[in-house]
């Protein structure tokens, strides 16, 4: 078998507001943006990673959940723990410095981990963990 990843999902509360991070915080190009209002599916990625994607999503618009489980997945996108991503880049001080000074939230500055990586951590505008690890 030979897989690669395609796309991954990444729920969002602000549809514009996620756009503008991954495309003029992050730098990924925008690959796609469907729907309207809340309602918008917008897919991103890295430039030179064109087979690679992250797709923004309405997080509650199944149909079948309920009042308390569409409370819940916003409540836990709210504390960062309903989903996530984990990136990489060669200069991590360089990144962390740009994303700090776009007011992104810091959840976690440049830390070397005994387990032998260095990453740090922000929030999205709809709370989702961002981990960028420095990649050697």
């Amino acid at each position: 078998m030979n897989l690669t990843i395609h796309s991954s999902f990444l729920p969002h509360t602000d549809p514009d507001a996620s756009l503008a991070f991954y495309r003029d915080v992050l730098g990924f190009e925008v690959r796609g943006d469907v729907g309207q209002g809340e309602m918008r599916w917008i897919t991103v990625g890295p430039a030179n990673q064109p087979d690679t994607s992250i797709v923004l999503h309405p997080p509650t618009v199944d149909p079948g959940l309920t009042d308390d489980e569409r409370r819940t997945i916003l409540e836990l996108m709210a504390k960062g723990s309903y989903f996530g991503v984990n990136l990489a880049t060669k200069d991590l001080d360089s990144t962390f410095t740009r994303l700090q000074a776009s007011d992104a939230e810091v959840v976690q500055e440049p830390t070397e981990h005994p387990y032998g990586v260095r990453d740090c951590a922000f929030r999205d505008p709809a709370g989702n963990m961002i981990r960028i690890q420095e990649s050697r």
